[in-house]
């Protein structure tokens, strides 16, 4: 790949071990089995985090909140499935009517007159017309497992320093375990392995040095221990579950002499879950055989079962249950879309939707028509593509529905704000204030459905952003009368509707977004999710978990670019899936970078012509070179060749070890960039720092300084206070970080480091995200020589095993 000259400078990578993983990790045992550094490559510590200074619990801490509430729910729906059923007990509506009106005949009675009366159509859920959207009060609930008490991490560490364990795990334990850890940690000392950071091999003599002579390899204590601990690291490498086979090979290399007995004993003391998923191609699996057919073939008892190939799969409950409540909550969304134009006005009718299309452009205008007829869209592009969401979210709003638009991170808030052309929906914001978030200006839908017209055309207008895209909405405005024009208008701007722009992590949280209805459902009738591909599975399973019945949701994504840090593939898993509409972008990314981006979308690293030098490739020697070229590119070369200061500029790397690391580099842009004496745990004010208070998500900012109570922040906007305790644990360095941490950004400029060693790491989703972080310009310092273009062309994404596709799709009925 050629495009432009580099300056005189040339660097090779160096040593870099801990490379980035998460998102790129396969179904085979060795990255079950691997991680050394934090989870998704997203540094700074897997614990929960400190919140902001000032205001209680912090977001992370408000959505690790939400997601225990979530999982209550599971939990009460599965016990509810599991209970008996008392016949026409859970019946409502005109099911009720009827099975009453039937025992009234079988009775001799009377039936019920309105069983028999025409079924009238149903509105989706919505709060009444006068009610103001409340905002989640689970941003008020503590985060993560009580404190323990005093006494009981008192006997814990006493335990610990029995077996030879550091103290300083005590804490730590005592909050895994609950109360009587001690005593727990005496009878099961492999329990070790669920406190976060403990390897089997530390478990392992924590238990010989407790036990003795009865401690050996095939303890059943041990297997079971360990079954769930590699289940817990294939969660980290982004995995739901993992095949049986996989797993039984995992445990016979941590030198279980019985692999299976030790999943079966998991399996019986409900640790863990087993599965039987139906495949129609599963290697290794024997085919159904032909079924008989002909005279007396019913009849003949020797004729062999249909049988239906399955996998056998091996998973937490967390995670299970996350993914059958997203599947069952997925089929809620498809099959509640509420009927066209109902008479009350409620709905927007296929005529209002066709006239927001026909005055679109392009993909905007098929985006539009797909969600008018499908209550879940898939939608797929680049950066320049979101000017189609964001038409799709104008377009709704002339038709009068409530809109909320979610983000992965602040920076693509802020971005997407431009193109709707309002404010970001802040954690400040105070209950009932959504009205005022979309911006200020005239209530385009006052006319309702039957004066529309101009409104919807302007907002279908806005392909490529700017105010064309954005309908400013007010509460409160007039509206005229007429068929079918009034109801829904009034309810949205009467319940303070308005298109949101949040972030995924703030909607969760309560902190930002429309509130929720008085069911509980965020007051939305269109959720809009870009950055898709980042999305997670206990993230995607509460989002649609809140969504009302009969609400539509849009995931957009980035099909290219890594999966989420955190477990699970969704938005791959819902395209391969093929169970809702998908809209493909024809809206190319603009320029030299666009260009190259999308050569390397579909395998081929191109040459492009960089006259501006946007594109500028840097070929490299050693490691300490690499180094010295980075630095130079970022404080020199780029402000005063491209006009880009050094703030602006990003360093992205594979990963944090190595002697290219993010480690590594940071340190020199530091001293280069911010010297000082590091006398804040490392860190000084004005440092660029990445925040991780919660595994999988990592938030960018910057050191304000520090005090009594912590390290002070400023991530994406918002204060930060991280303890002193916490900080080494959540806090990195970030003038350089890996490409997981970068998803969801882009910067004016950017610098991607390709150490030599790291090249068998590289896969074509990460150079596609790595490369396209980029606005204005895009430097790679080259180590890897061809192995770059080889791994763009052979190396796809490596397989997540999930269950979610396989649970989107009617399962085939078992013969019998």
């Amino acid at each position: 790949m050629q495009a432009g000259t580099g300056t005189t400078d040339t660097v090779t990578a160096g040593d870099a071990g801990d490379a980035e993983s998460a998102g790129q990790v396969g179904a085979d045992t060795a990255g079950v089995d691997g991680g050394a550094d934090k989870p998704g490559g997203d540094a700074a510590g897997a614990d929960g985090g400190a919140g902001d200074a000032d205001s209680g619990p912090s977001e992370a801490e408000a959505e690790l909140a939400a997601q225990r509430e979530l999982r209550a729910r599971i939990e009460e729906r599965k016990a509810a499935k599991s209970g008996p059923l008392d016949a026409g007990a859970k019946l409502q509506g005109t099911a009720a009517d009827l099975l009453a009106a039937v025992r009234a005949v079988e009775s001799g009675e009377k039936p019920v007159a309105s069983a028999f009366r025409e079924v009238e159509p149903v509105a989706p859920r919505r709060p009444a017309p006068v009610a103001e959207p409340v905002r989640r009060p689970v941003s008020e609930a503590p985060a993560g497992p009580a404190e323990p008490a005093p006494e009981t991490t008192e006997a814990v560490a006493a335990v610990l320093a029995e077996g030879g364990a550091p103290a300083a795990l005590a804490a730590r334990a005592a909050a895994a375990l609950g109360e009587g850890a001690d005593d727990q940690l005496r009878a099961d000392p492999w329990q070790l392995l669920r406190v976060a950071g403990v390897r089997p091999e530390q478990a392992d003599g924590f238990a010989r040095a407790l036990l003795g002579p009865d401690c050996g390899p095939g303890d059943e204590r041990r297997g079971s221990a360990l079954t769930v601990w590699l289940l817990e690291q294939a969660a980290l490498a982004g995995h739901t579950a993992l095949e049986s086979a996989a797993l039984t090979a995992a445990l016979g290399q941590r030198g279980v002499p019985d692999p299976e007995d030790a999943v079966h004993a998991a399996v019986a003391e409900g640790d863990v879950l087993v599965f039987q998923d139906a495949l129609d191609d599963v290697p290794g699996a024997a085919p159904a055989p032909p079924a008989t057919t002909g005279e007396g073939a019913e009849d003949d008892p020797d004729a062999p079962e249909a049988t239906v190939p399955v996998r056998v799969l091996v998973g937490l409950e967390q995670y299970a249950l996350a993914e059958e409540s997203l599947a069952d909550g997925l089929a809620r969304v498809i099959n509640s879309l509420p009927k066209d134009g109902q008479e009350d006005g409620s709905v927007p009718s296929a005529a209002d939707w066709d006239a927001a299309a026909s005055r679109a452009a392009g993909s905007a205008a098929d985006l539009i028509r797909a969600v008018a007829g499908n209550g879940l869209v898939l939608h797929t592009g680049g950066e320049a593509a979101r000017a189609e969401p964001a038409a799709l979210v104008a377009a709704a709003r002339a038709l009068g529905l409530r809109v909320c638009v979610a983000t992965h991170s602040a920076d693509g808030q802020r971005r997407l704000v431009g193109r709707l052309g309002g404010d970001a929906d802040g954690a400040t914001t105070a209950p009932g204030a959504a009205a005022g978030q979309g911006g200020a200006g005239p209530d385009t839908r006052a006319a309702g459905h039957a004066g529309r017209g101009d409104s919807a055309g302007q907002a279908g207008n806005g392909a490529d952003g700017g105010d064309d895209t954005h309908q400013a909405a007010t509460a409160g405005g007039p509206a005229e009368d007429g068929p079918g024009n009034g109801t829904f208008a009034q309810a949205g701007r009467a319940a303070g509707d308005t298109a949101v722009a949040v972030t995924v992590a703030g909607l969760l949280s309560g902190r930002q977004g429309p509130g929720r209805d008085t069911d509980g459902a965020l007051a939305v009738d269109l959720l809009v999710v870009l950055d898709a591909s980042q999305l997670d599975l206990e993230s995607a399973a509460m989002l649609v978990e809140s969504l009302p019945d009969g609400a539509r949701l849009v995931l957009s994504g980035d099909p290219g670019v890594l999966w989420s840090a955190g477990p699970g593939r969704v938005f791959a898993d819902l395209l391969a899936a093929r169970c809702c509409p998908q809209v493909v972008s024809r809206t190319p990314d603009p320029g030299p970078i666009g260009e190259l981006v999308s050569g390397i979308g579909i395998g081929e690293l191109t040459q492009v012509e960089a006259p501006g030098k946007e594109v500028v490739i840097v070929p490299v020697r050693d490691a300490a070179d690499a180094i010295h070229r980075t630095v130079q590119l970022v404080a020199d070369s780029v402000p005063r060749a491209i006009g880009v200061p050094a703030d602006q500029t990003q360093v992205i790397t594979p990963g944090h070890g190595g002697a290219a690391g993010t480690r590594v580099l940071n340190a020199a842009l530091k001293e280069r960039l911010n010297p000082g004496p590091g006398r804040f745990g490392g860190f000084d004010p004005g440092d660029r720092v990445a925040y991780a208070p919660v595994p999988g998500r990592t938030a960018l900012g910057r050191v304000v300084g520090a005090d009594a109570q912590g390290l002070r922040l400023e991530c994406e906007g918002a204060p930060v206070v991280v303890p002193k305790e916490r900080v080494e644990q959540t806090v990195r360095h970030a003038w350089a970080v890996t490409a997981h941490q970068a998803a969801g950004h882009r910067w004016p400029a950017a610098v991607v480091v390709l150490p030599g060693d790291v090249a068998a790491a590289l896969t074509r989703p990460w150079v596609y995200t790595a490369f396209s972080r980029a606005e204005r310009h895009l430097s790679v310092v080259q180590g890897v020589a061809q192995s770059l273009p080889q791994a763009v062309a052979e190396r796809p994404a490596k397989e997540r095993t999930t269950r979610l596709r396989t649970l989107l799709r009617p399962q085939p009925q078992e013969a019998g």
